[in-house]
């Protein structure tokens, strides 16, 4: 039988690296997990205990396509609590991930053939969904002097969309208001649309994140309950967009999704109430954040780009390798340590990098640095 062209996507490695990892695990071996954006820590426990009750008081089924009332509701409300935003529920869009926003939003904004920049390195995922859908990637080359950041005189004046990701995967680089500001600006100068991915948000360190809805409303932006509430497994984000673009969203999430999932959407409004076990969690990212900071130069990863938010150090491992696949498979199989390779992140320049995460325990990041150590000096 026939395949679509559409369907010639590169693989997700970092899924392909935990595969690996979890093939290691079975054999016996203990692995440290920095390979992957997910966080140590369960789903709130006032999230497990909403599902539960739920669960007992009766099925599940389908709720409207847009998302529980009330969970749209309470998703304003933290736009006026973070950032000062008084946003109307009804511009927000509960989906099944924040996967499932992106699928929307290039869906509702984009005709196939149409060129939407991001920048590289950045979440590969943006890259193969666009290709999925018929649509044209356009990487732009970042450096480090901007922190691996898009700045609005390298945007094209052909495209018709711009993605950008504050804090970033796979850097934990911001974009500031003034820098954020000037990419809208320079997006709506040429007709395209902007999608900013906040999913990250919540978690900073030094300074808070800003949303490209402090800015303008004329914008896609996309969230999820996978990394500040620690939600990675229940597939549920939220999207919010223009007034004008709310019934075609509205019609796509109806024949694409039918709807999110219900027990997902009852522990996400709980969880948005467990703001003292979420600041606990951060506060673990905070710490391990410092001893990735400390540690991977004593290693001997010191070309790093030190992270304003997420939980992701880039590194420049050019002096080592230029061949990133070859080289993590060699941590993991000689540390016992889970890494991504950057061609994940940036085909062009990603042989020569690394993307190490610090979701998981504090414990087991001080053995990842210290096994890393020890692979180095025998290197």
């Amino acid at each position: 039988m026939r395949l679509s062209g559409r369907g010639e996507v590169d693989p997700f490695m970092v899924m392909d690296v935990m595969e690996a990892a979890r093939r290691a695990e079975e054999a016996g071996r203990r692995i440290i997990h920095m390979e992957v954006g997910q966080p140590g820590t369960p789903a709130p426990e006032g999230a497990r205990l909403a599902v539960a009750h739920a669960l007992e008081a009766g099925p599940l089924g389908y709720t409207v396509a847009l998302g529980l009332p009330a969970l749209r509701t309470r998703i304003a409300r933290l736009y006026h609590d973070w950032y000062g935003v008084d946003l109307d529920p009804a511009r927000v869009v509960v989906t099944s991930g924040s996967s499932a926003g992106f699928i929307l939003a290039f869906t509702a904004l984009f005709d196939a053939d149409d060129r939407v920049a991001l920048g590289a390195p950045g979440y590969p995922s943006y890259r193969q969904i666009l290709r999925a859908l018929s649509l044209r990637p356009v990487d732009l080359q970042t450096e480090a002097a901007d922190r691996y950041q898009p700045v609005a005189e390298m945007l094209p004046p052909d495209i018709a969309g711009l993605i950008v990701a504050s804090p970033a995967n796979p850097t934990g680089t911001m974009l500031d208001r003034d820098a954020l500001t000037r990419l809208i600006e320079a997006a709506a100068a040429r007709n395209a649309a902007f999608v900013s991915d906040e999913i990250y948000h919540g978690i900073d360190y030094d300074r808070p994140a800003v949303s490209a809805l402090q800015v303008t409303d004329d914008a896609y932006v996309i969230n999820s309950f996978s990394k500040y509430f620690s939600m990675t497994g229940w597939r549920i984000g939220w999207m919010v967009v223009p007034e004008e673009h709310l019934r075609t969203i509205e019609r796509l999430a109806q024949n694409l999704f039918i709807c999110p999932p219900h027990a997902s959407q009852v522990a996400a409004l709980a969880a948005m109430e467990c703001q003292d076990e979420l600041r606990a969690n951060l506060a673990v990212y905070g710490r391990n954040r410092q001893l990735m900071l400390d540690g991977l130069p004593r290693a001997g990863f010191g070309r790093i780009a030190p992270p304003d938010g997420a939980f992701y150090v880039y590194a420049d491992v050019s002096d080592l390798t230029d061949d990133s696949p070859a080289f993590a498979r060699r941590i993991l199989d000689e540390a016992g340590v889970a890494v991504t390779p950057g061609v994940d992140f940036d085909p062009v320049r990603g042989h020569r990098t690394l993307r190490f995460s610090y979701a998981r325990s504090e414990a087991d990041i001080a053995e990842g640095l210290s096994r890393l150590a020890e692979f180095m000096r025998r290197l």
